[in-house]
């Protein structure tokens, strides 16, 4: 077999193109891997440098992704993960690294980070090789199988949820902290949908909460990213009514199992989660390091 290509995308060719190297992932495994197509596909929301950058790819010879390496602009750093298949060789995981590397300092990029699964020791081997090393806790990530999850909770009185679908054209629920660009880029991407982003009114028509809802249809996934709850609102159960309305929505959908993360750390989120009925199944660190280190 031929060893696979490389290619570089860039904007949204990029974001079609990791969007089938993950859900190609998915398919083959129903957990393994950080990362969702809708991830990436959420990050799309708001311009960033990284838009304009070409972004590494691998595809073998009937055009099938095999690997990619995403330079991300957060703003206050930058990240840059790679992302390979399940079934991906040790040797074929540090190419990848090797590779994407390279590229990122070709391109520009010096400090970076990179989220890994603490149970990869392939992939933190490959990293370390590098001189990278662990800078913090990543996040928790956690799933919930549709047939498990709980009733709709009720919802506070003087609240009502509605989806963006139902919206009436008034300004998006995320305009405030997303910018005004947020919905028009999340039109831009194929598994956004309208009708499964979830929005809390209080009586006088402020947004007290929402939650977006990701639904793949070709993997049968669900996602939760984001979810949030006004300062003022909190403890009235909105949360817990957004999220339970949005996995019933997922569930009516097609989704067999549905994923969440949360940060460790924030324990509102975590007992929620937890109570739910979400069970943690990987906890990610985040690597910090140079990509003009010696790479041996």
């Amino acid at each position: 077999m031929a060893a696979p290509h490389e290619e570089f995308r860039i904007g949204v060719d990029h974001l079609s193109a990791v969007t089938a190297l993950l859900q190609r992932g998915r398919r083959s495994h129903p957990t393994a891997g950080l990362f969702e197509a809708a991830d990436l596909q959420w990050w799309w929301r708001t311009s960033r440098s990284t838009d304009t950058m070409a972004q590494l790819h691998w595809f073998d010879d009937d055009g099938r992704p095999e690997a990619a390496v995403v330079a991300t602009d957060w703003g206050n750093r930058v990240a840059l993960d790679t992302l390979v298949l399940p079934d991906a060789s040790p040797d074929w995981v540090a190419h990848v690294v090797e590779r994407g590397l390279a590229h990122a300092a070709a391109s520009g990029l010096d400090a970076v980070e990179t989220e890994v699964d603490r149970a990869d020791t392939v992939m933190s081997d490959a990293l370390t090789a590098h001189d990278f090393a662990i800078a913090g806790d990543g996040v928790v990530e956690s799933w919930l199988a549709a047939d498990d999850r709980p009733a709709v909770s009720p919802l506070c009185d003087g609240y009502r949820l509605i989806s963006r679908a139902d919206a009436d054209g008034r300004p998006h629920h995320m305009a405030a902290r997303g910018g005004a660009e947020v919905e028009a880029r999340l039109r831009q991407t194929s598994l956004y949908r309208p009708d499964l982003d979830l929005v809390v009114f209080d009586s006088s028509g402020a947004s007290a909460g929402y939650g977006l809802f990701w639904f793949d249809p070709s993997t049968a996934t669900g996602l939760v990213e984001p979810m949030r709850t006004e300062d003022d609102h909190q403890r009235r159960g909105l949360a817990r009514h957004v999220l339970t309305s949005g996995i019933a929505l997922l569930a009516e959908c097609g989704a067999t199992r549905i994923k969440i993360c949360f940060e460790p750390d924030n324990v509102a989120a975590r007992d929620l989660y937890l109570g739910i009925g979400f069970v943690p199944s990987a906890q990610t660190d985040i690597y910090s390091g140079s990509t003009r280190a010696d790479r041996r």
